[in-house]
C-alpha cells in the first residue's frame, strides 16, 4: 500500500515540464518538499547470515539494531543489490569483502552488518537520493566501522615490520577518494584492516598521527569536534586532494561535512553541483571568515 507522503513524492516526479531547465526544476520541487523529510521514506538495509549460512537484507525503519559498517574503495566486480536478490553475490569478486565484513561484525557480537554496494538499490533515483544524504548519519550511528585497505598487505609474504606497511598505508587509494572522508569523521569508532587476510592495523585513535600527516585533517576533528567548529574552508581543504568518479561527486560526498541536502543531479556537471552547495551552505552558515563564491576542489 502506498502511503499519502509516498505518493506525493512520485507525483513530484511524474508530472513532465516542457521547454525549462529540468534540473533548476527538481531542485526547485525538492526545497518545496524538504529533502530531510524525504529521508524519513527510506529504510535502512542492513545484510545478516542467516542459520543457513545464506545471506539476507532486513530493512529497518527506527529502531535499527546496532550494526557495523564497511568503508572501502570499488572495484571491478562489486556484488549489488540486484544480486542478493538473485543468489549471484558469490560469483562477484567483491563477496570476500561481504564474507569479510560477516565475519568482523560477529567477531564484535554484531548480527547485523552494511555495505554500500549492495544495501541500496541504485536503480531506483529516488532511493539513491535519500540513501546519500542519510549516509553521513549512517556512518556516525554505526557501532564500528571496518576500513578495508585493499592495497595495504601484512603477511609473512609481504613483510610483518610496521615500516612496511605503513608506507603503503600513508600512499593508499582510500585516502585519495571523495566519499571516505565523511567514513573517516563521521564514525566514532574506526579499525583499518588490511587485504587479505584482514589484519588489524590500529584504529582512528592509534593512527592519529599518520592520518594527521597523511590528511592535513586536524587532531580534534578525528577525535570527533562537532565539524562546525571548524571554517566552511577548512572542511573544503580537507577533500582538496580526493576524486570521485562522478564529477558531481566531488559536491554531493560534502554535504554531510556541512550538514547540508541539495538534489542528487547527475549531468549537471561539477561546477554547478559546487554553485548548490555553496548556496545551501550559505543558508545555513554564520562563518563570516568563509569565502564566497564557486570553490570546485579542482578546476571546474
Amino acid at each position: 500500500m502506498i502511503t499519502y507522503n509516498v505518493l506525493i513524492v512520485l507525483l513530484i516526479f511524474a508530472q513532465p515540464c516542457p521547454n525549462i531547465n529540468h534540473n533548476n526544476v527538481h531542485a526547485a520541487r525538492y526545497s518545496q518538499y524538504s529533502l530531510e523529510s524525504l529521508n524519513t521514506l527510506l529504510a535502512m538495509r542492513l545484510l545478516q547470515v542467516d542459520s543457513d549460512g545464506k545471506l539476507s537484507l532486513n530493512e529497518f525503519w527506527n529502531d535499527k539494531p546496532p550494526y557495523a559498517i564497511l568503508s572501502h574503495t570499488w572495484g571491478v566486480s562489486e556484488v549489488l543489490f540486484q544480486d542478493i536478490g538473485n543468489g549471484t553475490a558469490k560469483n562477484k569478486d567483491g563477496y570476500v569483502k561481504i564474507e569479510f565484513l560477516a565475519q568482523k561484525a560477529a567477531e564484535r557480537g554484531l548480527r547485523h552488518f552494511w555495505i554500500d554496494t549492495c544495501c541500496i538499490d541504485k536503480s531506483s533515483s529516488l532511493e539513491l537520493q535519500t540513501a546519500i544524504n542519510s549516509m553521513f548519519q549512517w556512518y556516525r550511528d554505526a557501532a564500528v566501522c571496518f576500513v578495508y585497505m585493499a592495497d595495504v598487505f601484512l603477511g609473512p609474504q609481504h613483510g610483518n615490520n610496521t615500516a612496511s606497511w605503513e608506507v603503503a598505508f600513508s600512499r593508499s587509494r582510500w585516502f585519495r577518494r571523495g566519499w571516505t572522508l565523511q567514513e573517516l569523521l563521521a564514525p566514532t569508532s574506526v579499525e583499518f584492516l588490511s587485504a587479505g587476510i584482514g589484519a588489524p592495523l590500529g584504529d582512528k585513535k592509534s593512527l592519529e598521527r599518520h592520518i594527521v600527516e597523511i590528511t592535513g585533517i586536524p587532531a580534534k576533528a578525528l577525535q570527533g569536534q562537532d565539524l562546525h567548529f571548524f571554517s566552511i574552508d577548512e572542511r573544503m581543504r580537507w577533500a582538496q586532494n580526493r576524486e570521485t568518479t562522478r564529477e558531481e561527486d566531488e559536491a554531493y560526498s560534502l554535504m554531510g561535512l556541512f550538514g547540508v541536502f541539495i538534489p542528487i543531479l547527475y549531468g549537471e556537471g561539477k561546477q554547478r553541483a559546487f554553485e548548490r552547495l555553496r548556496e545551501e551552505i550559505d543558508k545555513r552558515s554564520k562563518d563570516p571568515s568563509s569565502s564566497k563564491g564557486n570553490f570546485c576542489l579542482h578546476s571546474c
